[in-house]
């Protein structure tokens, strides 16, 4: 996003019973998007609750914000070539509206053109609106966060990678257990489940068999897909360490661990075996797309869910951070995604608990719940 010149900013306070507001006004700001698309962010301390509506005679789109207040500190800062001249915050009671004046009208924005971004290092939540111009709707029609979502055209499209394979077994427990058949048995299990929910699943591998990290990202690429989820299972020279761990992909590691556990895995492609095409040079450009800012904040969100999800099911987490970074090779493309470490194999409990039917069974729950969880309309 473009991002040019600072503006003027309109506070009006009307009068109103006091209250304690949980959101906070944190950030306004514009941007011309591809396509002439305008794009309207709004940073909030804490994730939003918004309402829309659309006024005529000026053309203006309003944000209702729910249980949050202004804040006079915050300047907008418009980008040039958009559909937004100005924009002005009004509190009202405990709502805050953000009211965009704008050059031509808009016609209503669909639910895939709105983005509810969780934080992100210097960041905030942000609520995200990209719009063109077009026919006005009614002089004031209301949109709610709580409305139906449109129904889809298809089911959203889940690719599942089981790590490793063939000639690659990856970590290799105490007993023997290896970490290309313990994630190959859940990858299964896992489209088995969303199958039954209306997703559209494929699995890089179905078998044991060697895939590059480019294969693997290209049949995410090639089918589509609204997001990519690879599976693994790690190992730690001290055999005490145990949990889970959820990646996503950043030009540089989040801790000196996440960086070994990346040249650990990427370091596979070294294998090297014939019969898998590398990817056409445009495409391996096409691959550096996920560091663009939005998909990789999608990456994030669907980490986060992961997480949570993970923990409400009493799923050990490993030590450190609960999101952590790194430059996975499976993960360039430009699906959002992320990498799951089920746990390790190195630890004696785990690894029973990794080969446990039961166990498998409650790690795919906590992942198909962070699925039906995630909002694939963005």
């Amino acid at each position: 996003m473009k991002i040019a010149g600072c503006g003027a900013v309109v506070i009006t306070f009307l009068p109103r019973i006091a209250f304690a507001a949980r959101n906070s006004l944190q950030g306004l700001r514009t941007g011309a998007q591809p396509g002439g698309k305008t794009r309207l962010v709004i940073e909030t301390s804490i994730r939003p609750s918004y309402s829309l509506d659309y006024l005529s005679e000026p053309a203006r789109l309003v944000v209702n914000l729910s249980n949050t207040a202004g804040a006079s500190g915050v300047k907008p800062s418009l980008a040039s070539g958009t559909l937004i001249k100005s924009l002005s915050q009004e509190q009202v009671g405990d709502k805050l509206q953000i009211i965009a004046t704008l050059t031509k009208s808009i016609s209503e924005i669909p639910k895939s053109q709105i983005m509810i971004l969780e934080p992100n290092g210097d960041s905030g939540h942000r609520l995200v609106f990209d719009f063109s111009a077009g026919t006005a709707p009614a002089a004031t029609t209301t949109t709610t966060a709580a409305a139906a979502p449109t129904k889809k055209t298809r089911p959203p499209v889940i690719v599942i990678d089981a790590g490793h394979g063939g000639k690659d077994p990856g970590a290799i427990g105490r007993t023997g257990i290896r970490e290309k058949n313990i994630v190959l048995t859940v990858a299964k299990k896992l489209k088995t489940r969303l199958d039954e929910r209306g997703y559209k699943v494929f699995l890089t591998r179905d078998k044991d068999i060697f895939l590059n990290l480019d294969t693997r990202a290209g049949i995410a690429e090639k089918n589509h897909a609204d997001l990519f989820i690879s599976l693994h299972a790690n190992a730690n020279p001290s055999r005490d360490m145990k949990g889970f761990s959820v990646f996503t992909l950043s030009k540089k590691a989040s801790d000196e661990e996440a960086q070994k556990l990346a040249d650990a895995e990427n370091a596979a492609d070294k294998i090297d075996v014939d019969g898998f095409k590398k990817f056409e040079p445009n495409i391996k450009l096409a691959l550096s797309a996920l560091q663009q800012h939005a998909v990789s904040e999608l990456s994030v969100e669907f980490a986060a869910g992961v997480s949570k999800s993970f923990k409400s099911a009493g799923i050990a987490q490993q030590p450190g951070p609960a999101l952590r970074q790194a430059p996975f090779g499976v993960l360039r493309s430009t699906i959002p995604g992320a990498l799951v470490e089920l746990g390790h194999l190195s630890n004696a409990a785990e690894e029973k608990l990794l080969n446990s039917s039961d166990h498998q069974d409650n790690l795919v729950k906590a992942i198909a719940r962070a699925i039906g969880k995630y909002d694939f309309d963005i």
